[in-house]
């Protein structure tokens, strides 16, 4: 396919690295509904910076990567954060990369299409490349990372301070099921990653649905936390809200409010996640009820039960109730070992009149 080039604008430039799943946790929030998707931001964050110092001042100098990648503008439209792309199975899709070189060197950029998923934590990653020799036997089941081609632009050489304008395709195919297709567009170049988000839809039956588990509490006091697993089980990327109620013996305990959650969860992915509880009691035995919504699916819910007891405090005032106790019986064996020396022998037994021993007369005189 032809690559477009055309002087590249030298003022207002951005420092852009190409750590992919730092350019992919860019991305905005999914919107609800069935002609939106997630919004997602490119790759775009600042290279390292290395300081050298002076006798007399200390200057910064950031180790840009020179060039970026990012849709490319639709006429005189605003820039655009991430592709958007849907239709019909069996369709071909078209769409353009633009990258541009602000440094002083030519740039040699390698390009890919890749899948996204959420990591464990809820964050969004890619797919690495696969060698050629994995591909098509046992690799990694592909998604709609291989629908992505640039044809035999896969390696584009970008001359200093311009802007090459690759077009590519993605090939939907023909047994594609209805729903949200997560992928992205990697350039690459010396170790270098950045990622475009593609947020691809294939028209038909859409279905938002996510159900909560594994629902646990962890730590105490204002450390505490709630642990819990999602599953997004529809087609569509969902943004969900958690809201938190707590009953316990006393009646009601400070749970959360419904917030929206830092986490795009992309169809079939399941995640764990933790919220923090800084309302969680110091004794109280506490049932719990996470609620999950998201638009379009049916509120989800899970509980759990906690038992909150000050450990520290009880010990301490067990030993303090064991102390006393055996002080208030050691006081209690004395008390009573002193009666009994007090008293005679508690039973002497009679002795007949004719065995007793004769009494003698107290006179003076001898006998």
């Amino acid at each position: 396919m032809p690559v477009l080039h055309t002087p590249a604008l030298t003022s207002g430039r951005r420092p852009l690295t190409a750590l992919l799943t730092a350019a992919l946790l860019l991305g905005a929030a999914v919107g609800a509904g069935s002609t939106t998707a997630a919004t997602a931001a490119t790759g775009t964050a600042t290279g390292t910076a290395t300081a050298t110092a002076t006798a007399n001042a200390t200057a910064a100098h950031a180790d840009e990567p020179g060039w970026t990648a990012e849709p490319a503008a639709g006429g005189a439209g605003p820039a655009r954060p991430y592709f958007f792309l849907s239709g019909p199975a069996g369709t071909v899709l078209e769409d353009r990369l633009a990258l541009t070189n602000s440094s002083d060197r030519e740039r040699t950029v390698t390009l890919r299409g890749a899948d996204a998923y959420n990591t464990a934590d809820g964050a969004l990653a890619v797919r690495p490349a696969e060698p050629p020799a994995a591909e098509g036997r046992g690799g990694t089941a592909r998604g709609a990372g291989s629908w992505i081609s640039f044809g035999t632009a896969t390696t584009v050489r970008i001359p200093p301070r311009t802007r090459a304008v690759v077009p590519f395709t993605v090939t939907v195919p023909p047994a594609s099921p209805p729903g949200d297709h997560p992928a992205a567009v990697i350039a690459a170049e010396d170790g270098r990653e950045a990622g475009v988000r593609v947020h691809l839809r294939v028209a038909g039956p859409t279905l938002a649905a996510l159900t909560v588990e594994d629902v646990c509490v962890r730590g105490k006091g204002a450390r505490a936390v709630v642990a819990y697993t999602l599953v997004n089980r529809g087609n569509v990327a969902l943004v969900p809200e958690l809201a938190l109620r707590a009953e316990g013996l006393f009646g009601e305990v400070p749970g959360r409010t419904a917030r929206a959650l830092p986490v795009e969860l992309l169809p079939g992915q399941r995640v764990s996640l933790t919220e923090p509880w800084p309302g969680a009691p110091v004794l109280d035995d506490v049932d719990l009820t996470l609620t999950v919504t998201a638009a379009g699916a049916a509120p989800a819910t899970a509980g759990a039960s906690a038992w909150f007891v000050p450990w520290g405090i009880a010990a301490r005032t067990g030993a303090g109730l064991l102390g006393l106790g055996a002080v208030a019986l050691a006081a209690l064996l004395l008390v009573r070992k002193r009666r009994a020396r007090g008293r005679g022998p508690a039973h002497e037994e009679p002795v007949p009149a004719g065995k007793r021993a004769p009494e003698h007369e107290l006179t003076g005189a001898s006998r």
